[in-house]
């Protein structure tokens, strides 16, 4: 989506709602795809005493496996996000500065790329998902361990010794 900034450059208090939606399903993280809906995003460019301010939110669902317990879940991703725009940079570039190319904003490629640099790295159905056990492969949140539990291998003589002793 590119947006038309001609008439709110040399405007102070000018403001240009915007909403549009982003296709981000082919944006693939840990071997997954998990953005299948529409990106909504929807903000303003304001004039602010001839500085141009971009703010943003990006909000969609993403359809997710838990790094623990490899269940799917879905969970609601927002996304905010604000910016100064500029048309030339004075000096050096800068990282809190987005150019605009002449009168126009890229405002589909920057909020792509906004969301696709938030996106969590790790991923959990619950806070305090306990995952599958590495022995047996049970879900922990669902039962216990089946795995058997063996002993400290420093204490097996004395293990023998009290099976001597049952005996």
């Amino acid at each position: 989506m590119r947006l038309n900034l001609k008439d709110i450059i040399h405007v102070p208090g000018a403001v240009l709602p915007f909403e549009f939606s982003l296709d981000l399903s082919d944006c693939e993280f840990g071997g997954e795809r998990p953005i299948c809906e529409p990106v909504q995003v929807a903000g303003q460019v304001r004039n602010m005493a001839g500085a141009l301010v971009f703010d943003a939110q990006a909000v969609t669902t993403l359809h997710l496996h838990c790094d623990r317990c490899a269940k799917p879940f879905s969970r609601e991703k927002r996304v905010e996000f604000e910016t100064l725009l500029a048309t030339e940079l004075a000096g050096e570039d800068s990282d809190d500065i987005v150019l605009l190319e002449g009168d126009f904003l890229d405002a589909g490629a920057l909020m792509r790329e906004t969301f696709v640099l938030e996106m969590d790295s790790k991923n959990l159905c619950t806070e305090d998902c306990k995952g599958l056990c590495s022995g047996c492969g049970v879900d922990l949140n669902v039962e216990p361990c089946r795995c058997k539990k063996e002993g400290d291998p420093r204490l097996a003589a004395l293990g023998k010794f009290f099976e001597q002793a049952e005996e």
